[in-house]
């Protein structure tokens, strides 16, 4: 038995997190992250508008990049002073996905952070609150998303929660906000929401209801990102609800080892200066597995209809791959984005030597492959790869080799 999960109310267009004002409930807790919503205004309105609801509100900010557990209790423990019955979680990925695992410890004070990351294992949810989440970046689209990730610093591993009782109940996708983004940021959501597509595609789980998302937002993020990431407001906005389509859909149709990889490599060299930020991780490895996933053939097939879809020509299915593949590449160039592991300087931009060295990266290969394996993404990529598969696949994306295993 196949299921197609989906937020009950999704609020789309400039000017709609005025929606707020029309929640029913008594108290609401507001999560947002470093400051941006605070410093564009938009914290101020949703407060507003959620007082004007009559509701008593309690913010909870601060949430950093890459959340962590210790930021997930501290939250939940909040709100079990506060009792909310509306949780609201405004900004990129990052404050919405850490609220999502507060709720669940919110309503589960007892379960434990390994309890939380059993994948579609959550107990039933909403006996205290309804979730809303009010998207600022145009990439992650967990405003629709039945995940969360969440960082373990100790072990230098990002986990993936995945179960549809956190998809939220609420999504509010107001283009107002993703204005706001800088630059870089564009490019690195704007390839992590095509590769949410392109993944959910050939997923192993793809079906009816998920094709013509993925289909459609691949063609809206070809048509738009570079003009977004280049300044157009207009592509902006249609690019906010492009990420959003390609969430409903992997959501659905779950994702791939891209992802795997990216969650287990993200904060795997954080002593040696940085992170590899997400999008630009998917972004890199992206070409590197369609190479890898097209040795299966029905998945060769399906990157082929992505390319006819985007009407990059070719005549055989390994032409039309290869040009897939080649265009992503192009994607990234243009999008400052490294192609390479070896290349990714701690800026995240292209650099003749990036931040983690090749010594420290074999070093840590073997553990970072297995990690990757047990990834919850890993089972639904349409091929399977063996521990020693997935370290000849890392180190294509460290060092920008072909694949041809």
């Amino acid at each position: 038995m196949a299921r197609f999960t989906l937020p009950r109310d999704l609020y789309h267009g400039k000017g709609t997190l005025e929606a707020l004002k029309t929640f029913e409930g008594k108290k609401a807790v507001l999560c947002v992250g470093g400051g941006s919503m605070k410093k564009f205004g938009f914290l101020d309105s949703a407060v507003s508008y959620l007082k004007e609801a009559g509701m008593e509100v309690e913010i909870i900010d601060g949430i950093e990049p890459d959340p962590s557990v210790e930021t997930v209790l501290k939250g939940a423990e909040a709100m079990l002073k506060f009792e909310p019955d509306w949780i609201i979680a405004m900004g990129g990925g990052s404050p919405i996905d850490a609220a999502k695992a507060m709720w669940i410890k919110y309503e589960y004070p007892e379960i434990t952070f390994e309890g939380m990351c059993k994948v579609f294992g959550l107990p039933k949810l909403r006996k205290k609150a309804h979730f809303c989440a009010i998207s600022s970046t145009s990439g992650t689209a967990t405003e629709v998303t039945a995940f969360s990730i969440i960082t373990d610093y100790a072990k230098g591993i990002k986990y993936p929660i995945a179960d549809y009782e956190i998809t939220p109940d609420v999504a509010i996708v107001d283009p107002d906000l993703a204005e706001t983004m800088p630059q870089k940021l564009v490019a690195h959501t704007g390839m992590d929401a095509i590769t949410h597509s392109i993944e959910a595609y050939v997923s192993t789980a793809n079906c009816d209801f998920t094709d013509p998302l993925a289909l459609y937002s691949i063609k809206m993020i070809q048509t738009d990102l570079i003009a977004s990431y280049n300044g157009d407001m207009s592509k902006r906005a249609s690019m906010h609800n492009a990420q959003c389509l390609a969430g409903m859909a992997f959501s659905n149709a779950l994702l791939g080892i891209v992802h795997s990889m990216a969650h287990k490599t993200g904060a795997a060299f954080a002593d040696c200066g940085a992170h590899i930020i997400h999008g630009a991780a998917n972004a890199m490895y992206l070409p590197k597995v369609i190479a890898f996933n097209a040795k299966d053939e029905t998945a060769a097939k399906r990157y082929a209809a992505i390319a006819d879809s985007m009407g990059l020509g070719g005549v055989s299915i390994e032409e039309k791959v290869a040009l897939l593949i080649a265009y992503l590449r192009g994607m990234n160039k243009e999008l400052k984005i490294p192609l390479c592991i070896k290349n990714y300087g701690a800026d995240s931009y292209p650099a003749e030597n990036g931040f983690v060295s090749e010594d420290i990266f074999l070093a840590r290969l073997p553990e970072i492959a297995k990690n990757a394996i047990g990834d919850a993404c890993t089972g639904s990529n349409p091929r399977i790869p063996s521990q020693q598969e997935m370290e000849m696949l890392l180190k294509c994306c460290y060092y920008n080799t072909d694949v041809n295993f």
